[in-house]
């Protein structure tokens, strides 16, 4: 007789919502008229990134501006510069690698909060549009580009940009590929597709080449999954912000947590961190929020500078 695992449903808390004093909507943005329907908002939170030194790094698309959040829930803004930030990983404690839509792979130094080009384009070919990034523990950085695809046109891409400077083209099949990240022994590579409502499990070869690539998780709803996280167990983390939820996966795909949002439902993005990497940090897109949630297992530890 096969046993079902019943999740265990909790909600999130609220830690701290965007000041209204850097919220100034713009009806002729072009980033919201492409992907909010021309509703004009004054902000979309995404890539949540801990530091080692105790704060939280977010990322808003529309205005191109990057915060960084302290542990009293206080806000400041780094910089603001032309483009649409959105994923960020820490290269160093210094450095910050930003997948941005509308100019690729950018550096961001906190020291001197300067933003400059990483990897714009591919053999002179401008990505459709960055979306998220992870590293592994040789300092090898997998990237989605996701651009506009989806259902209707599935060509969304991930690639492997190696610490040589190769860039490896892994999948280019994909209905929207958004949030990845590796297994503990980064022997798997997760990805998100968000149009495709699903979770891709893709096995990696000793010689850096895919094989056998599958669907590990199918979600529901008008949104799929976005962002994602793993603990140290290899329990996989999925933001869904068509839902207003966060499912906690174990090995067989079947959800064991339901972290449901006590604000708004576009919950895109997140990460661990705090002490020990023990409590979850989310983004809340659409009301400009950002929640937590203590877990007992912790996040799995990135490659960066917090290996210590």
């Amino acid at each position: 007789m096969i046993t079902l695992t019943q999740p265990v449903i909790r909600e999130a808390e609220f830690f701290t919502r965007l000041p209204d004093h850097y919220r100034h909507p713009d009806p002729a943005n072009a980033w919201s008229a492409a992907n909010r329907g021309g509703q004009a908002v004054d902000s979309f939170l995404e890539g949540p990134v801990w530091h080692p030194s105790g704060c939280l790094y977010v990322t808003d698309i529309p205005y191109g501006r990057i915060f960084r959040v302290d542990m009293n829930g206080e806000w400041e803004l780094i910089v603001q510069y032309a483009g649409e930030p959105n994923g960020m990983k820490l290269l160093d404690d210094d450095t910050l690698i930003i997948t941005d839509y509308q100019n690729g792979l950018m550096k961001l130094s906190l020291s001197d909060k300067s933003v400059t080009p990483w990897l714009t384009r591919r053999n002179s070919e401008s990505f459709k549009g960055v979306n998220d990034l992870t590293f592994d523990r040789c300092g090898n950085l997998y990237f989605t580009d996701q651009g506009q695809t989806g259902l209707h046109d599935p060509t969304g891409r991930v690639y492997r940009l190696g610490v040589d400077g190769r860039l490896d083209l892994l999948l280019d099949n994909c209905p929207s590929p958004n949030g990845l990240v590796l297994s503990p022994d980064e022997s798997v590579l997760y990805v998100a597709m968000t149009r495709g409502n699903c979770i891709w499990r893709v096995p990696l070869q000793r010689d850096g080449s895919v094989s056998k690539v599958g669907q590990f998780f199918t979600s529901y709803g008008p949104s799929g999954p976005d962002g994602l996280a793993i603990n140290a167990e290899g329990e996989l983390m999925i933001a869904n912000p068509g839902l207003g939820r966060l499912w906690l996966l174990n090995a067989l795909a079947e959800p064991i947590q339901i972290i449901t949002s006590p604000a708004g439902r576009s919950t895109t993005n997140v990460c661990y961190g705090g002490h020990h990497r023990h409590k979850l940090f989310i983004t809340e897109s659409v009301t400009g929020s950002i929640l937590t949630c203590e877990m007992t297992i912790p996040g799995n530890v990135l490659y960066s500078s917090q290996q210590q």
